[in-house]
């Protein structure tokens, strides 16, 4: 077995890499969110219990793992406690399970307000959660407003440091137009200090700790949040996240070397969807995409929104998994299209007369795709009992042939049901 293994989500995020990194939690001993904040959203079923989480990993879950938040996620901290609130709540104890990298970076409310004053437009048009996530990365990049977590057990330091910061923020969100959204130095350095020393004992050295775990052998499992075509590098860029949600964020996201890695395992739908703007070449804006979305439930685990639905896309996934180097795929929620009479597959496409079978560097282009599609017949049965692959019915197996031979990869791991049990495995 890999010491180090990673779920990685290889399509517009939303994929339900939730619960793979809960299924493969029982192989690990320590389970890493390496990138983004609270606009992230996990969705799992356990023994017959719903959790959402947005924050804390996935692996939390599992009375045996560490979980760890490290340094390459930003952190509100009153979405953080409430969070361990509502798994203490839930029967789940969290105590030393659960680790905050000193390194992290704090969301402010003067995030948010900044966010939605200035990004008005960019949450209508980018897809935006209003969550303060880009405003945070962007100071973090920026160097001089940002604050990281370790900050925040020092009182007097953050007061000093929010004495810079405030009148700053204040000045741009007046350029804004958000003239009634001031803050206070002295009043955000009480409510963050008191946050900060109810958050002290999780706060740690997470690079040290983990660089520590693999000395000891001990096997860790890293989980992204989003998905690789969002990867603010390599996705379908402005149409993207803030942070790096390709395979490539682990690195930087953990400071566990990427060397240290032998399994990337890129999870899929079966179908596609996308939240918010931005291109989508095999989008199905009539009847057979509103039925996708109702049987899958496709909204959104943070923000509730609808998301667009359509044909698996090949080519979008076949790039997506170069990029994160993903070794295998894990598809997802297959039982959804069981109820239709045909699936069909965005083999390639055409962008201006011409076929082509690689991804577009330029959303103009991508938005002005075709996609080219194959059709092969559905299976129109129940799947949610199936767990051996040699169970599953001839159609739906060669619909997962024709995408493992398309993507390159093998097909190791198939969901058919939203709880633990409803997974099948190669």
């Amino acid at each position: 077995m890999t010491q180090c293994t990673c779920v990685v989500g290889l399509q517009w995020g939303d994929e339900a890499k939730g619960k793979i990194v809960d299924l493969l939690a029982e192989e690990h001993d320590i389970v890493v969110r390496f990138n983004g904040g609270a606009n992230a959203g996990h969705t799992v079923v356990a023994d017959g219990r719903v959790h959402k989480l947005s924050l804390i990993p996935t692996g939390i879950l599992r009375s045996e793992v560490t979980s760890v938040i490290a340094n390459g996620v930003v952190i509100y901290p009153p979405r953080f406690l409430e969070e361990v609130a509502q798994l203490e709540a839930s029967g789940i104890i969290v105590g030393q399970r659960l680790l905050v990298s000193d390194r992290a970076h704090v969301i402010f409310p003067y995030h948010l307000e900044e966010e939605k004053a200035g990004a008005g437009c960019a949450a209508e048009v980018i897809g935006t959660t209003g969550r303060g996530v880009g405003p945070c990365y962007q100071d973090k990049v920026g160097r001089i407003s940002a604050i990281r977590v370790a900050e925040l057990l020092d009182a007097d330091h953050l007061r000093r440091r929010l004495e810079e910061i405030v009148p700053r923020k204040n000045r741009l969100l007046q350029a804004l137009g958000a003239g009634t959204s001031m803050f206070c130095a002295e009043e955000l350095a009480c409510e963050y200090a008191a946050y900060g020393e109810r958050m002290r004992s999780y706060v740690a050295d997470t690079v040290r700790y983990l660089h520590q775990a693999l000395q000891q052998g001990r096997r860790i499992l890293f989980e992204a949040a989003q998905g690789t075509l969002l990867d603010v590098d390599h996705g379908t860029y402005p149409f993207v996240t803030s942070s790096h949600s390709s395979a490539a964020g682990l690195w930087s996201g953990s400071g566990v070397p990427a060397t240290r890695v032998g399994r990337i395992v890129g999870v899929v739908k079966a179908y596609s969807t996308r939240v918010g703007a931005g291109p989508f070449p095999t989008e199905l804006d009539d009847a057979i995409g509103e039925k996708i979305r109702q049987t899958g439930r496709e909204y959104g685990t943070v923000t509730g929104r609808p998301r667009r639905c359509g044909w698996f896309d090949a080519v979008a996934v076949r790039y997506a998994a170069a990029v994160s180097g993903a070794t295998e795929l894990a598809v997802m929620l297959l039982d959804v299209l069981s109820e239709l009479e045909q699936v069909a597959i965005g083999v390639a496409y055409e962008l201006d007369g011409e076929r082509i079978d690689y991804m577009p560097a330029t959303s103009v282009q991508l938005a002005r795709c075709r996609p080219v599609l194959e059709w092969l017949p559905g299976w129109k049965r129940d799947l949610g009992s199936v767990r051996r692959p040699e169970d599953l019915p001839g159609a739906a197996r060669r619909y997962l042939d024709r995408l493992s031979q398309l993507v390159g990869l093998p097909v190791r791991l198939v969901s058919v049901g939203p709880d633990r049990r409803q997974t099948i495995r190669w």
